[in-house]
Order: C-alpha cells, then structure tokens, then sequence
C-alpha cells in the first residue's frame, strides 16, 4: 500500500528539494535556481485598480468627457489614439480635446482621492 501510494508522487518535484551540495556542504534547492516572481498581489491589485477606474469613468463624467477620455487611453480593449486623431474624429480643437482631457483627469483624480 505505501508503495502504491508513493507511485503517485513520484513524477512531482518541490522548489525546496535539494539538488547539489556546495563545497560547504550548504544544500542548493530547486528555488535557489528557478527564478520565482511572485507577482499575484500586485496583479490583483492592477485589475481592482482598473475596475475602479472604469467605473469612475462611468459614474463621474459626462459623456464626452468619457469619449475623449476612452478614445484617448484605449479603455476597453481599444487602441490609444493622439489628441490630434480624437479632435480630427470628434471635429473639435486638439486644444479643446487637451483641456476636456485634463478636465477629466482631475474629476477621476479627485474621485479616487475620495474613495482611498
């Protein structure tokens, strides 16, 4: 029965198994040689960030700010575009796109200073 049971494990390796002896007789594990990035927290806190974001932008500007502001940044999955193409697009200013961005901007800044 032990050795059955065995069987099943015997194809899996563990980051902490040792797989030389240095000259000091320090063990070198797996981990030691296997680049580990750890990068899950900060994934998670990304994709909260980016949630958060895109119901800002939903909530708290009018509808060409949003426009400009989605155009401008590629939100939701679109390529991000100059203020020259929004303004040639949308048939205004690239100046006035400037300032209707940066208006945005400060609603979204101030918003989220607000929740954190």
């Amino acid at each position: 029965m032990y050795f059955r049971s065995r069987k099943k494990l015997q194809g899996e390796v563990s980051l902490s198994d040792s797989i030389e002896t240095d000259q000091d007789g320090n063990d070198l594990m797996l981990m030691d040689v296997v680049g580990v990035d750890d990068t899950m927290l900060s994934d998670l806190q990304d994709r909260e960030d980016s949630v958060l974001v895109r119901r800002l932008v939903c909530e708290c500007l009018t509808d060409r700010e949003r426009e400009i502001v989605t155009l401008r940044y590629g939100l939701g999955g679109r390529m991000p575009r100059t203020q020259r193409e929004i303004a040639k697009k949308l048939g205004i200013s690239r100046s006035y796109v400037s300032r209707i961005e940066k208006r945005a901007l400060e609603k979204l800044e101030e918003a989220i200073g607000e929740r954190g």
